[in-house]
């Protein structure tokens, strides 16, 4: 979690979802909720059940929409955890409800991109605050900044 996160960073997540927004208008449509992206999802949700297959020590379940593979190596994930496809990829055995809600929009975002998430999510950086993916997830859910920071923050319209 980023304890104190900069002056300016709301003004600067805005920018970014609105950079992101300019930048979907460019994609075709055919490309987003659309059949092939859900082949796209069912892709990523593929790759996710074979990594956390191998990797997983914990519990393999079905919670918020997601498979949820705890137990996986701190190496095989960015962060807290990864959500690939329908899957959600954690070191952690507690999870959060708030952090499920964050991951099952990473899901859906994942829904509607399809293959082009993997690129797209790496255009925007690793720097949550600035990654439109993380702010439209919601930062107070997923835990990259404390409650209350987000209050007036960007939402998806």
């Amino acid at each position: 979690m980023i304890a104190s996160p900069p002056p300016g960073w709301q003004q600067r997540a805005a920018r970014a979802v609105a950079r992101g927004r300019r930048l979907d208008a460019l994609i075709p449509g055919i490309l987003l909720d659309s059949p092939v992206s859900l082949v796209g999802f069912w892709w990523g949700t593929a790759v996710g059940w074979i990594w956390g297959s191998l990797w997983s020590t914990g519990r393999i379940e079905r919670r918020g929409g997601l498979w949820v593979f705890t137990g996986m190596p701190s190496w095989t994930f960015g962060r807290g955890g990864v959500c690939v496809g329908g899957c959600f990829l954690t070191d952690s055995p507690r999870i959060s409800e708030a952090v499920l809600r964050h991951e099952a929009v990473h899901a859906r975002q994942w829904r509607r991109y399809g293959f082009l998430m993997p690129l797209l999510y790496a255009l925007a950086g690793r720097n949550p605050l600035t990654n439109r993916f993380e702010i439209l997830a919601g930062l107070e859910e997923g835990n990259y900044v404390p409650h209350g920071a987000s209050a007036g923050a960007v939402s998806e319209s």
